[in-house]
């Protein structure tokens, strides 16, 4: 029997950590062949050349396709997308993959979406239909969204969102965020054990603290960062920084966060590639995460872990209660750790439901690989019709 060929495309460690409990899946099932392609930040050096964490969790990588980020503007990313769009396209003339994997919103995503749209492989697009109104990653997904043929939103509003954008309601299913299932039966560090990876003390309170550029609309970045800082230096906590990602700017930002780690050693620890692992075991032991990045609204709260939500990057995102949105400014972020730290809102997150875990049971990604196994191929899959929905009608 000849299997059907399923080909997942990671351009970043975040995007892969939610992406690995599929590839692991599709691997799995004798009706499947993965195809992996690396990309983007995986391949860089400035990026810790992250593909090799792909290869540690025994996945092959079938083929590379480097784009040269650098982060340090918008033109480059331009150009790192000319250089993309030719190497997926060559890459996947060579797989001839039946059906493409896309995640999530970075702008590399676009390069592998058009070669596959140009070259009529149908797109299975995870992640659709949320809303980042801080970011051009909102305008990315949307783009992916028309782009696909199949859908897996996390939540049923982005479902009903997809479906609103004319996409048809038969090919949009919403069975929860696939990066949670790992989550459950999940072998993390004790704290121990992830002291001594870190060789930072994870004595109470501690921050993980990532800062991405805000890609839409006017900013000074350097304030930004200098606001972050002063709010987290007044709070008193200590704190681990992650690497900002490959948007514009995001490299002025990690080169100002490397210096004040080195500067505040002990108090500040620069863990630019923490790995998958690593870092859902620091989100089980720290005391709060404080930046704008999206695991603040997916993974945490499913460690009912408080959140201080830094600025607009992730408006109009669905949110559970542990999230404390606060303007770029010190004072607002110190009080929000303040709010963060107190026992009256941690006590309130005790009952608090992730929105992003519908089944709860660590088989999302089981199921969207059913879906990609048993979804007919034919023509009539990338011909899509506009699906007109009813005024108040959903």
């Amino acid at each position: 029997m000849k299997r059907r060929k399923i080909c997942v495309v990671t351009t970043s460690r975040a995007e892969f950590g939610l992406l690995c409990g599929l590839m692991k899946a599709i691997k799995a099932d004798p009706a499947l062949q993965l195809q992996v392609i690396a990309s983007g930040m995986h391949l860089e050096v400035g990026f810790g050349q992250t593909w090799r964490e792909i290869e540690g969790q025994g996945i092959k990588i079938d083929r590379k396709v480097r784009m040269r980020l650098t982060g340090s503007s918008n033109l480059a990313n331009v150009n790192s997308l000319g250089l993309g769009l030719k190497g997926f396209g060559e890459a996947m003339s060579e797989l001839k993959p039946d059906i493409l994997v896309l995640l999530g919103d970075r702008f590399e995503l676009l390069a592998p979406a058009i070669a596959a749209l140009m070259l009529q492989i149908p797109i299975a697009h995870i992640h659709g239909g949320e809303l980042t109104e801080g970011a051009i990653d909102d305008a990315v997904r949307h783009a992916l969204t028309k782009m696909a043929s199949l859908h897996f939103p996390a939540t049923e509003i982005y479902r009903r969102r997809i479906i609103q954008m004319g996409e048809e309601p038969s090919r949009v299913r919403n069975f929860g965020a696939p990066g949670l299932d790992q989550l459950h039966g999940a072998n993390l560090l004790t704290k121990s054990e992830l002291e001594s990876e870190l060789g930072f003390s994870l004595e109470a309170p501690v921050a993980m603290v990532t800062y991405h550029p805000v890609t839409r609309g006017e900013g000074n970045v350097a304030a930004q960062v200098n606001s972050l800082l002063g709010g987290i230096r007044e709070s008193g906590i200590r704190a681990i920084f992650t690497m900002a990602n490959a948007d514009a700017q995001g490299a002025t930002i990690n080169r100002r966060l490397r210096v004040e780690c080195e500067a505040s050693c002990g108090r500040f620890k620069w863990a630019p590639h923490l790995g998958h692992r690593r870092y859902l075991s620091c989100l089980k032991y720290i005391s709060v995460m404080v930046g704008n990045s999206s695991s603040g609204l997916t993974e945490a709260p499913s460690f009912r872990l408080p959140v201080v939500n830094v600025g607009d990057r992730q408006e109009g995102r669905v949110r559970a209660q542990n999230i404390i949105d606060v303007p770029c400014t010190r004072k607002a972020i110190e009080r929000g750790i303040a709010k963060a730290l107190s026992s009256t809102f941690r006590i309130s997150l005790r009952r608090m439901r992730n929105p992003y875990a519908r089944h709860g049971d660590g088989k999302t990604s089981e199921r969207i690989k059913d879906v990609l196994r048993d979804t007919e191929i034919s023509a009539a899959l990338l011909k899509k019709h506009f699906n007109d929905i009813e005024a108040g009608n959903r």
